[in-house]
Protein backbone atom coordinates (compact mmCIF):
# COMPACT_ATOMS: atom_id res chain seq x y z
CA UNK A 1 0.00 0.00 0.00
CA UNK A 2 1.42 3.34 -0.99
CA UNK A 3 0.38 6.62 1.80
CA UNK A 4 0.69 10.13 0.60
CA UNK A 5 1.15 12.43 4.24
CA UNK A 6 0.72 16.25 3.32
CA UNK A 7 1.80 18.53 5.97
CA UNK A 8 3.34 22.02 5.68
CA UNK A 9 5.23 21.30 8.54
CA UNK A 10 8.23 18.82 7.72
CA UNK A 11 8.32 17.88 11.76
CA UNK A 12 4.40 16.72 11.56
CA UNK A 13 5.47 14.34 8.61
CA UNK A 14 7.79 13.37 10.17
CA UNK A 15 6.05 12.47 13.29
CA UNK A 16 3.02 10.85 11.08
CA UNK A 17 5.23 9.04 9.44
CA UNK A 18 6.69 7.50 12.41
CA UNK A 19 3.32 6.75 14.07
CA UNK A 20 1.79 5.29 10.87
CA UNK A 21 5.10 2.77 11.45
CA UNK A 22 4.13 2.49 15.43
CA UNK A 23 0.53 1.50 14.14
CA UNK A 24 1.65 -1.15 12.26
CA UNK A 25 2.45 0.28 8.95
CA UNK A 26 5.95 -0.16 8.43
CA UNK A 27 5.99 -2.46 5.71
CA UNK A 28 4.37 0.13 3.53
CA UNK A 29 6.19 2.78 0.80
CA UNK A 30 5.53 6.27 2.39
CA UNK A 31 5.79 9.56 0.44
CA UNK A 32 5.20 13.09 1.51
CA UNK A 33 4.36 16.80 0.57
CA UNK A 34 3.86 19.81 1.41
CA UNK A 35 1.06 21.18 0.89
CA UNK A 36 -1.59 20.36 -1.72
CA UNK A 37 -0.28 21.86 -4.49
CA UNK A 38 2.55 19.31 -4.18
CA UNK A 39 0.46 16.95 -3.04
CA UNK A 40 -1.50 16.63 -6.34
CA UNK A 41 1.83 16.33 -8.04
CA UNK A 42 2.81 13.49 -6.37
CA UNK A 43 -0.63 11.89 -6.93
CA UNK A 44 -0.10 12.27 -10.39
CA UNK A 45 3.17 10.13 -10.66
CA UNK A 46 3.02 7.81 -7.67
CA UNK A 47 -0.71 7.35 -7.36
CA UNK A 48 -1.00 6.35 -3.63
CA UNK A 49 -3.85 4.16 -2.15
CA UNK A 50 -4.27 6.27 1.19
CA UNK A 51 -3.66 10.22 1.22
CA UNK A 52 -3.43 11.79 5.01
CA UNK A 53 -3.19 15.46 4.81
CA UNK A 54 -2.95 18.25 7.48
CA UNK A 55 -6.05 20.75 6.72
CA UNK A 56 -4.26 24.19 7.07
CA UNK A 57 -1.56 24.59 4.13
CA UNK A 58 -0.35 27.48 2.27
CA UNK A 59 -0.55 27.38 -1.63
CA UNK A 60 -3.77 24.36 -1.37
CA UNK A 61 -5.24 23.73 1.63
CA UNK A 62 -6.32 20.41 2.77
CA UNK A 63 -10.11 21.09 1.85
CA UNK A 64 -9.08 22.40 -1.50
CA UNK A 65 -6.60 19.20 -2.33
CA UNK A 66 -9.39 17.18 -1.28
CA UNK A 67 -11.83 18.76 -3.54
CA UNK A 68 -9.66 18.97 -6.75
CA UNK A 69 -8.81 14.55 -6.00
CA UNK A 70 -12.60 14.29 -5.97
CA UNK A 71 -12.86 16.27 -9.16
CA UNK A 72 -10.06 14.17 -10.73
CA UNK A 73 -12.18 10.69 -9.62
CA UNK A 74 -9.55 10.38 -7.04
CA UNK A 75 -10.48 6.17 -5.79
CA UNK A 76 -7.93 6.20 -3.08
CA UNK A 77 -8.88 6.66 0.75
CA UNK A 78 -8.34 10.15 1.85
CA UNK A 79 -7.93 11.38 5.88
CA UNK A 80 -6.87 14.46 7.90
CA UNK A 81 -4.89 14.92 10.17
CA UNK A 82 -5.43 18.09 11.50
CA UNK A 83 -5.28 20.40 15.00
CA UNK A 84 -9.09 21.88 14.48
CA UNK A 85 -11.58 18.57 15.16
CA UNK A 86 -14.54 21.13 15.05
CA UNK A 87 -18.61 19.09 14.42
CA UNK A 88 -18.38 21.68 10.98
CA UNK A 89 -14.54 20.95 10.13
CA UNK A 90 -16.09 17.41 10.29
CA UNK A 91 -19.26 17.96 8.26
CA UNK A 92 -17.55 19.37 5.66
CA UNK A 93 -14.72 16.71 5.29
CA UNK A 94 -17.33 14.15 5.09
CA UNK A 95 -19.40 16.01 2.33
CA UNK A 96 -16.34 16.23 0.72
CA UNK A 97 -15.36 12.58 0.68
CA UNK A 98 -13.07 11.83 3.46
CA UNK A 99 -13.40 9.11 5.08
CA UNK A 100 -11.62 9.97 8.42
CA UNK A 101 -10.62 13.03 10.70
CA UNK A 102 -8.05 12.77 13.50
CA UNK A 103 -7.13 15.31 16.03
CA UNK A 104 -3.60 16.27 17.25
CA UNK A 105 -2.05 15.31 19.25
CA UNK A 106 -2.68 11.58 17.91
CA UNK A 107 -1.37 7.90 18.51
CA UNK A 108 -0.88 5.02 16.90
CA UNK A 109 -3.97 3.33 18.55
CA UNK A 110 -5.95 6.55 16.60
CA UNK A 111 -4.31 5.39 13.58
CA UNK A 112 -4.59 1.82 13.73
CA UNK A 113 -8.90 2.26 14.37
CA UNK A 114 -9.87 4.79 11.61
CA UNK A 115 -6.85 3.68 9.23
CA UNK A 116 -8.41 -0.02 10.01
CA UNK A 117 -11.82 1.06 9.76
CA UNK A 118 -11.58 2.63 6.32
CA UNK A 119 -9.45 0.27 4.94
CA UNK A 120 -11.32 -3.06 5.75
CA UNK A 121 -14.65 -1.72 4.29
Amino acid sequence: MKILVVDDSRAMRMIVTRTLRQAGYENHETKEASDGKEGLDVVHEWQPDVIISDWNMPNMNGLEFLQALKAEQFSGVFGFVTTEGSSKMRQMAEDEGARFLITKPFTAERFQAELGSVLSS
